[in-house]
């Protein structure tokens, strides 16, 4: 449920995030939009609602962050107590990347979720040059629950060029580099399987990509982000939410590996 109006909400109520009921109360000597979170008996911190066009934002009181959905800010009060280490080494991870002269970001777009192939792939060096984008002819069925999402048609792609006349370049541009994506496994998996169909064989494929050292920043992003679910018992995976082109994610990749690396430690007492 996305609460849209918080003047609605009562001076106590229990929402349930991630499972677990967390109760909500309003102190007493306030109308305003603030309620104390307790989960279990268990004080978690306070959340205001602060209004932000048509839906409000929620700030956690104790770091001032804001969210837009009152789950997420609860998700950011369970936080364990290690997550400032936590989040000063994914700080670092980024920064390790972003210091490597050999780094791309990748991102390919697809023909569906299951056992994918290829439809749109880039490559963007750090400093934001795109050094390879090409869209490609699958040779395999174009969900159409992919094309609503890349927007990536089957009639766009009919004249592009295959995987295996692409691989040439894609050898002598991703060969010898780190290569950071957003859910890297997907990503390898789609090479892995372009690969594989190409050479006829799965050996030479891993033999390829075993020239290329991915990174994955799905996990590293999501522990820096800090929400924690208590349902899995880990950080929150979270969208990119980039618009589904290649180029535009693999930048939009960059910039919040950017935002990671700028995190001024948290101050050691």
């Amino acid at each position: 449920m996305t609460i849209t109006d918080p003047a609605r909400l009562e001076d106590l109520f229990t929402r349930t995030v991630d499972e677990h009921p967390v109760q909500f109360v309003r102190p007493a000597d306030t109308d305003r939009p603030t309620w104390a979170a307790y989960e279990g008996g268990t004080y978690l911190g306070t959340v205001n609602a602060e209004p932000d066009g048509s839906r409000p934002r929620w700030r956690v009181q104790t770091t001032h962050e804001a969210h837009d959905d009152l789950d997420d800010a609860v998700r950011a009060l369970r936080r364990p107590a290690s997550w400032p280490r936590e989040r000063e080494q994914a700080a670092h991870w980024a920064r390790r990347l972003l210091a490597d002269d050999s780094l791309l970001a990748v991102d390919v777009e697809t023909t569906g979720l299951n056992n994918a192939y290829a439809v749109q792939i880039a490559a963007v060096d750090r400093s934001g040059i795109v050094v390879f984008n090409e869209h490609v002819r699958p040779n395999a069925v174009l969900e159409p629950a992919a094309v609503a999402v890349h927007g990536i048609t089957p009639e766009r792609v009919a004249s592009a060029a295959t995987f295996t006349e692409l691989l040439p370049r894609l050898t002598d541009v991703l060969h010898g580099r780190t290569l950071v994506s957003y859910k890297a496994d997907f990503d390898r998996g789609v090479f892995e399987r372009e690969l594989a169909r190409h050479h006829g064989d799965p050996a030479a494929a891993g033999q390829w990509l075993g020239r290329v050292r991915w990174e994955d920043a799905m996990v590293p992003e999501a522990v820096w982000r800090g929400l924690w679910s208590v349902k899995r018992g880990a950080y929150r995976n979270q969208p990119l939410g980039g618009p589904h082109d290649a180029v535009a994610d693999c930048k939009l990749l960059l910039a919040k590996l950017e935002q990671m690396a700028a995190t001024v430690p948290a101050p050691r007492w």
